[in-house]
């Protein structure tokens, strides 16, 4: 079986490489996985190696808090970031706290063999979904300790599945697994995953840290001062379509803060002709003109997480699409969020609207009554934050849980 799944991800590969012509995503991950051999042979024999993988950026976000803090506590100790997808690894391929990040080869027998000979990992952490067979296999056969950290299990993976044997058999190799919620624990156990611990997410924590830093960006502070704000993080051009109605139709004296998931000058120039308010580009507008600026577009990377300090409510953007971005770094300021329609597989989306502080969409007219109850009543509107604050605040504390276990089976040995 071992064969023909690697035989598999091989015709895989050959597929993106085909793809690579016509697609940006996957000539880029063709590209950075070049000289991988090389990369890989730059971990030190001598030293202690912790490896995490995860897929992009929003699994690195749930394992950074961890690697922070073991970069803090334990600096001798190596750290090998490895990510699959390029939207992370692009974003990060600098990140301080790491001493080599790269991309992770095709899971092959004969790369996954290489790859854990020379970064020979002492603890392997896996984020969320990712499950790489041959690199599990041969990390445990090499004798690293293997975590899955922000873990989610759905009964429709292809472990649990009837003919799902081989790859559930890679489950039992993991030390421990830290669930993000009680179905995964439940689902675990009975497939008889023993070693499971609810820890929650670790994102909570990452956006405390966030906003405890208090970091300013004072032209938006300008920008907000004294006005009722709404933020749109990560938005898409169907988001953009309900934004433009808003700005036109609604509330004069709303301001809107608009930080597009792509930076795309097409998508610029569009706010700007279908918006009738004046609107101006972060990178682009003076203190002086920052006044008359009704809408903000930030046309740059990097801000979003500090950008929820200056708003009252958040549209979060993808929910119309493959599905919705990070509702936490808002949720930690306060803010009540609104997403479209594509959110059930994110289960702190799914939490926040069980408790009443984030609400789905499917239409403008839905929006417009949202952000209109919102607006008028003060009352609710303190209410929700209030409850969106407590709702963070009560998961905090995912990534001590976890580095005191990895500290006492790991470190301390």
């Amino acid at each position: 079986m071992r064969r023909l799944y690697s035989t598999g991800i091989s015709v895989y590969t050959i597929l993106i490489r085909i793809a690579a012509y016509s697609n940006t995503k996957a000539r880029k991950l063709i590209k950075g996985r070049k000289g991988w051999k090389k990369q890989i042979t730059k971990v030190p024999s001598d030293k202690k190696v912790f490896w995490f993988h995860s897929a992009s950026l929003g699994e690195f976000e749930q394992g950074r808090p961890l690697i922070e803090k073991i970069k803090k506590q334990h600096p001798e100790i190596f750290i090998l970031l490895t990510f699959y997808s390029p939207s992370g690894y692009e974003i990060r391929k600098n990140y301080k706290n790491a001493d080599l990040i790269m991309y992770l080869p095709p899971d092959t027998q004969r790369n996954a063999r290489y790859f854990i000979k020379h970064a020979h990992p002492d603890l392997a952490v896996f984020i969320k979904y990712e499950f790489w067979y041959n690199f599990i296999f041969y990390a445990k056969k090499q004798g690293a300790k293997l975590y899955s950290i922000a873990t989610l299990f759905r009964n429709g993976q292809i472990f649990f599945k009837p003919w799902g044997k081989w790859f559930r058999k890679h489950l039992q190799y993991f030390e421990h697994f830290y669930a993000q919620n009680d179905q995964t624990a439940l689902i675990a156990k009975k497939y008889n995953l023993k070693n499971i611990t609810v820890a929650g997410d670790t994102r909570f924590d990452r956006v405390a840290e966030i906003a405890s830093q208090n970091e300013e960006i004072d032209l938006v502070k300008e920008f907000a001062a004294n006005h009722f704000t709404i933020i749109a993080g990560s938005s898409w051009p169907a988001e953009h379509n309900l934004l433009v109605k808003l700005c036109n139709h609604g509330h004069d004296d709303i301001k809107y803060i608009i930080a597009p998931h792509e930076l795309s000058e097409k998508q610029y120039e569009l706010l700007e002709k279908n918006i009738g308010a004046k609107v101006s580009r972060l990178s682009q507008v003076s203190k002086d003109q920052i006044k008359d600026t009704r809408v903000l577009i930030i046309d740059g990377i990097g801000l979003l997480s500090r950008l929820y300090r200056y708003g009252n409510i958040a549209i979060i953007g993808g929910g119309f699409g493959k599905g919705i971005h990070n509702v936490l770094e808002p949720a930690v300021y306060g803010l009540p969020v609104i997403f479209g329609p594509a959110y059930k597989k994110f289960h702190e989306a799914v939490s926040m609207v069980e408790h009443k502080i984030a609400f789905p969409i499917s239409n403008y007219q839905q929006l417009e009554t949202i952000i209109s109850e919102l607006y008028r009543n003060k009352e609710y509107l303190e209410e929700k934050s209030t409850q969106t604050r407590l709702f963070v605040e009560h998961q905090l504390g995912a990534t001590d849980l976890i580095l005191q276990e990895i500290e006492k089976q790991i470190v301390n040995q």
